[in-house]
């Protein structure tokens, strides 16, 4: 395939990922919303999350594979088909049934999805954009920045729609996005993407790469100790103890990501050196670390709750970005071009399996502190980040500088 062509297939699939990642977002919203105005607390509207969580692990563990057996193209359009495929469970369905195990299910169908279109879209920017000096960090920030900002922008979209025209009519304009998604891809893409001559197996799925694994974990804590405070506690907390409506909680969390996404993609400007290292990733995990723990110790101080909370997640936010801007860069520059889905898959999968034990934690721990009332639950779930984030840095220590430093520490 041409460079022009690889580059054009590459830019259909970053507006298919983009329009899913605007429906992943505002679907989240619209089910911890609807699902707590209905009664649900803290802990059981978790529990709605959990097959997302849970099945995001098994398809990055075995996406790797899939997208390297039948190419990125073939993945994406599983990703947006299932994605169809969730929304409707719950678009044509009465109010009345939609129980907690049918949403559940929904659910784990949009964590696939979800996963599939991601792998495939950041598995491209390795082949597109090569190993030039800076070049594949700022696409990589890019990209990663965009669909944040996106996200943010889906928060805001599913607050908003449920206020406006209620659960099943916002679901069916999901549908409609991701629909249009579909067939502009269908319709536009030529050739294939990322397709290799070498056919992995699944019981290849573990990476021989030490850099690779390494990062793994530290993104299993990294993103851990963001959802651990973020998923389920703290659009609960804006709710119930602040006495913030739906759309002013949605609409706050959606400019959260919005402008987690901004500093994501101007990480290479904002940090002002050359590709990032393994070094740079421990630096900004232990500044991280410290962020939820003052925001912790503000709470249990007796300050005003919401300038404390508010405050503190927009410099967590600023430091969380730069943080998961350098290890999106680092995985790929870890990995060789021939290797790049199978070790994007287990870095993702590392990330889901800390998003599920976040959004576990998120909600129990948010239960457990409840029993004290006030700012308790949200307290502990910030004691949490906080030691999430220190097992973060010191794994860190261990990583790696650039690849070309990597022939001792890897076995390909």
């Amino acid at each position: 395939m041409s460079p022009a062509s690889g580059r054009r297939n590459y830019a259909i699939v970053t507006m298919a990922y983009w329009a899913d990642t605007l429906a992943d977002g505002a679907i989240r919203m619209l089910v911890l919303f609807y699902f707590y105005q209905l009664g649900y607390n803290a802990l059981q509207v978790a529990s709605l999350f959990l097959f997302y969580e849970f099945f995001g692990i098994v398809t990055n563990f075995a996406g790797g594979v899939l997208a390297s057996r039948f190419g990125l193209k073939s993945t994406l359009f599983m990703g947006l088909g299932t994605q169809l495929a969730a929304l409707g469970m719950l678009a044509f369905l009465p109010a009345s049934g939609l129980t907690v195990a049918w949403v559940m299910a929904s659910q784990a169908l949009s964590g696939i999805a979800k996963d599939l279109t991601k792998m495939s879209s950041k598995s491209a920017v390795k082949l597109v954009a090569g190993d030039g000096e800076g070049r594949l960090y700022r696409w990589v920030a890019r990209l990663t920045g965009s669909k944040n900002a996106l996200k943010g922008v889906g928060f805001f979209t599913g607050s908003l729609l449920l206020s406006l025209i209620g659960f099943q009519a916002s679901v069916g304009v999901l549908m409609a996005l991701v629909g249009i998604a579909l067939l502009l891809a269908a319709v536009l893409m030529r050739g294939g993407l990322g397709d290799v001559k070498s056919k992995p197996k699944f019981g290849h799925l573990l990476s021989k790469n030490r850099a690779v694994n390494l990062l793994s974990v530290a993104r299993f804590f990294l993103f851990g100790a963001r959802d651990v405070w973020f998923v389920v506690a703290l659009p609960v907390f804006l709710s119930s103890v602040l006495g913030w409506k739906f759309w002013q909680a949605g609409g706050f969390m959606a400019s959260w990501v919005i402008g987690y996404g901004i500093v994501q993609a101007a990480a290479p400007a904002i940090l002002r050196g050359k590709d990032p290292t393994g070094k740079t990733a421990t630096r900004l995990a232990f500044t991280l670390a410290l962020i939820p723990l003052v925001i912790a110790a503000g709470l249990h101080l007796g300050w005003h709750p919401a300038p404390v909370v508010v405050g503190g997640l927009i410099v967590f936010g600023i430091a969380f970005a730069l943080n998961s801007a350098v290890h999106s860069f680092l995985i790929l520059d870890y990995t060789d071009h021939d290797k790049v889905a199978m070790n994007v898959g287990i870095y993702y999968m590392a990330n889901a399996c800390g998003r599920l034990a976040g959004t576990v934690l998120s909600g129990a721990l948010y239960q457990l502190g409840m029993r004290d009332g006030g700012s308790a639950g949200l307290l502990l779930c910030l004691l949490a980040s906080g030691g999430f984030l220190l097992a973060t840095g010191l794994i860190s220590l261990a990583l790696p500088g650039r690849k070309r430093s990597l022939s001792a520490a890897s076995v390909t």
